[in-house]
């Protein structure tokens, strides 16, 4: 950490123009976005395999995952935090594959606990690994928040979408295990695909109210190339928010800096839902998120294709001044927006599976 801070002054000094308005630290893409958000997958390998992520055919018994020498250690993915932190990153979420299938997990967690500038530290997970004891050990070591995922309440829905027949109440178990860790607000995420779970989006919604949870509604994604997406399987965030109202009325609430769903509150005064929207609604104007790959790949896009390799930077013996370069350089040329530009012509590229940046 104070070789962080000496390499802070050092940039500062050598890199920021002298009628550069800017602080030190704070990073623009060609487009003007700041780079605020963080997402660190910590393994490749999950033990779900849902048809709109890791679909079982490709992700096989047969299927070379990473093998363990090549995932960034613990202390790589701490000094890699704290750059990022002393150039404008303040929240980190931590992702997988199942983030919660790498050993020791809670040791991570308590070292980017420790890191200076972070103000959020978060993890996804899909809930199978999260016992009473793992929740509060998680936020013992310093975790602040989880979200969790569920993509229906009916366990015949559900065991067939994660296609590893976990059933529903596990899941349930880990919310509430969750909760009373304090590892709130819990987020519980649901994919929405037609003709498959959108049946239980209201009998979704009607569970979660009330309960101090936030539901979360995510459109089906063309991320990656493995999950079949086709555009006629997408259920929309406006017919979201017309099947929920037609049961609740809702009124919009204020934006959070760097969060991608759009919010609702309950009129009754009952809780709140999120609509994430990057098909139909594209929000690529305000994206300030960058996304690490378990081996150390910089994705500047969820629908990105190329990574920039900071392991090499890492094991290059490189110094924290010289990886800031890296970065700068990085963010500085990224101007990805697929989702505004998203056609007939980008549909088909080749594009990073969601189960190896985290979603």
């Amino acid at each position: 950490m104070e070789q962080t801070g000496q390499n802070r002054s050092q940039w500062n000094e050598s890199d920021n123009k002298a009628d550069d308005p800017r602080p030190f630290g704070m990073l623009r893409d060609r487009l003007g976005r700041p780079l605020t958000d963080l997402r660190i997958s910590v393994t490749d390998r999950c033990n779900f395999r849902c048809t709109y992520c890791m679909p079982r055919e490709v992700f096989g018994s047969n299927f070379a995952f990473l093998p363990h020498q090549e995932l960034l250690t613990f202390e790589e993915i701490t000094r890699l935090a704290a750059i990022f932190a002393a150039h404008g990153v303040r929240k980190i979420r931590l992702t997988g594959g199942e983030p919660l299938l790498r050993k020791d997990l809670t040791k991570l967690i308590a070292m980017l606990a420790q890191v200076e500038g972070l103000e959020d530290l978060a993890l996804t997970t899909n809930g199978s690994l999260l016992s009473p004891a793992n929740a509060r050990a998680l936020k013992g070591a310093g975790l602040q928040r989880v979200t969790i995922s569920l993509d229906s309440l009916d366990d015949e829905v559900f065991m067939a979408m994660n296609d590893v027949r976990f059933p529903v109440s596990k899941v349930l178990h880990a919310i509430e295990a969750a909760h009373d860790a304090g590892l709130t607000p819990v987020k519980v995420n649901m994919v929405v695909k037609k003709g498959v779970n959108d049946q239980s989006i209201l009998a979704m919604a009607d569970y979660f109210r009330e309960t101090g949870h936030v539901l979360r509604f995510i459109e089906f994604m063309d991320v990656g190339t493995t999950n079949g997406w086709k555009l006629d399987q997408v259920v929309s965030a406006a017919q979201i928010l017309a099947t929920l109202e037609e049961h609740w009325p809702l009124e919009p609430m204020d934006p959070k800096p760097g969060q991608v769903a759009t919010r609702y509150r309950y009129k009754d005064g009952k809780g709140e839902i999120g609509i994430i929207a990057s098909v139909t609604k594209a929000f690529c104007s305000d994206c300030s998120r960058a996304r690490i790959s378990s081996e150390g790949l910089l994705y500047t896009c969820l629908f990105g294709a190329r990574g920039h390799d900071f392991r090499e930077q890492l094991r290059s013996q490189r110094s924290d001044q010289e990886i800031g370069h890296f970065l700068r350089a990085v963010w500085g040329g990224r101007d990805d927006r697929y989702s505004e530009l998203r056609s007939e012509n980008t549909r088909g590229l080749q594009k990073i599976e969601m189960s190896h940046i985290g979603g």
